[in-house]
């Protein structure tokens, strides 16, 4: 006699441990939020002021200064980040500001205020802003945390089955460190690497679907690019590469074929139009920062042979061998080695299934990486090392990472158990430590030594009911364990191929 099948039984039955995953990387990406200060990105002092002065109708929160490049705004905003180039002190230093008035008071030009940057980042990050400067941060940051895993989350669900891989290694290889840092900030790169490293897998879902979920991937490829582009100009660039990707992996000779094309071409448009309403598109022609050119003795031949030959640091950077934050957040070799192996060994088992199409494309990321960097460094009388950074190159890597193992036969990527447990230890534990000594950084300041961070400590969140060690211990277990679960999925050939 078979045996009655329960609610409890049918549950039971349908779970899979893939289902933890979202949650598991909630915790994770949780973990990086409470990691870092408030001021603790790159620049944060000018974009946490552009998005307070993002609606002009917000008068208590910015005011208009005595030129059109001015702004008056609450002290704290441009003294947050007051630990920046002293790793030595921690966050402490910002207490004496947090306890100003928070009223409008300092003039400023520090801030997008001639349209420096696109505009949708910031005015969408105003709703949240208050004079609560904590408070109103850390919620900016669980929305850009919850917006990554809300398009990651409907792009799985959506996408047909045999692209799971390009989506999930992608941002499983080339999100430690710096990725997870970055999206868990208040940083318009945040938008930048979610927009460009969503969008242009939508648009390959878009060509390989129809009807209802056709329609939803179009949604969300037009969302990620109005991210992008709205955040930041190279990133309205890199959609414009992503779509262009899309199409030259989906391509057919088929009228229906060219008609869908049109919403990759209107959206390339789109993105075309945010990068020229920018004052970034300028960086095309003068460079970055040309009166802070470098004072290394080189002449033109030199110092383009030398950027060239050093522009792989650039991308290694994105694995920790730059600084996280400020760049003054160091962290060891077993961070950036261990990201760099997992990289490197799963876009190799990827690329071993070659097409024409998939080699032209990653030969040609492959040479935007190396030659636009180098083009702006040149323009800027720069070298290696100045101005240009590897979070502006992260989202083309992104694609990278998607491309090498996209599969134009329907096969996953087979992985045996001894790759997939390196594949977990590595990123695991560069996770963990990268996550443990950026907490340090910012706890005691890097003179004090010690596993535990909760010992002497001199700055923490007040009211956080957690203690620094319960941050990184949740956040090393939860990433560590959302490893195994999409690693075991993936390395399953049948998972990819049904």
């Amino acid at each position: 006699m078979s045996e009655v099948e329960t609610p409890a039984r049918t549950w039971r039955s349908r779970f899979r441990l893939i289902h933890l995953a979202p949650l598991l990387a909630l915790i994770a990406l949780s973990a990086w939020i409470f990691a870092s200060p408030i001021g603790s990105s790159p620049d944060d002092d000018f974009h946490l002021t552009s998005t307070w002065c993002a609606n002009g109708l917000r008068t208590d929160l910015c005011e208009s200064g005595p030129t059109d490049a001015e702004r008056v705004v609450a002290p704290v905003l441009l003294h947050a980040s007051c630990y920046a180039y002293q790793p030595e002190i921690s966050a402490a230093c910002q207490d004496e500001y947090l306890a100003l008035n928070p009223e409008p008071s300092v003039v400023t030009d520090r801030g997008s205020f001639e349209n420096n940057y696109p505009p949708v980042y910031y005015f969408v990050m105003n709703t949240f802003a208050s004079h609560d400067l904590q408070v109103s941060a850390l919620v900016m940051r669980f929305v850009n945390v919850l917006l990554f895993l809300g398009i990651v989350t409907a792009l799985y669900l959506l996408l047909p089955v045999s692209r799971r891989g390009s989506l999930l290694w992608g941002w499983i290889i080339t999100m430690v460190p710096l990725g997870m840092f970055l999206v868990a900030s208040n940083n318009p790169s945040s938008w930048a690497i979610i927009g460009v490293g969503s969008s242009w897998l939508a648009v390959v879902g878009y060509f390989e679907t129809s009807g209802r979920r056709r329609i939803a991937l179009g949604a969300i490829a037009a969302v990620g690019v109005v991210m992008a582009a709205g955040a930041r100009g190279d990133a309205a660039l890199y959609s414009v590469i992503g779509m262009a990707v899309a199409c030259i992996l989906t391509l057919r000779r088929e009228r229906a074929w060219l008609l869908q094309a049109i919403l990759p071409v209107a959206l390339s448009i789109v993105a075309i139009a945010f990068y020229f309403s920018s004052r970034q598109a300028t960086v095309a022609i003068s460079g970055l920062n040309n009166d802070a050119a470098t004072d290394v003795p080189l002449d033109s031949f030199g110092r383009v042979a030398y950027n060239l030959l050093n522009m792989p640091s650039l991308w290694s950077g994105i694995f920790g061998s730059w600084g996280l934050g400020w760049l003054d957040v160091t962290l060891p070799a077993v961070v950036y080695l261990g990201g760099l192996a997992a990289f490197v060994a799963i876009a190799f088992a990827g690329i071993r299934e070659r097409s024409w199409r998939k080699t032209g494309i990653i030969a040609g990321l492959t040479l935007v990486l190396w030659l636009l960097p180098a083009y702006v460094l040149f323009r800027g009388n720069n070298v290696v090392g100045e101005n240009v950074q590897p979070r502006y190159l992260l989202p083309l890597i992104i694609i990278v990472a998607g491309v090498a193992v996209f599969t134009l036969v329907g096969r996953g990527l087979a992985l045996g158990g001894v790759q997939q447990f390196f594949i977990v230890i590595a990123l695991g534990m560069a996770q963990s430590v990268a996550l443990h000594l950026n907490l340090r950084r910012y706890i005691t300041g890097i003179n004090e030594q010690g596993w535990n961070l909760d010992a002497g400590t001199t700055w923490w969140w007040a009211g956080l009911p957690i203690s620094p060690m319960g941050v990184w211990l949740l956040g090393s277990a939860a990433f560590t364990v959302l490893l195994f679960v999409l690693v075991r999925q993936l390395g399953r050939r049948h998972e990819l191929s049904q």
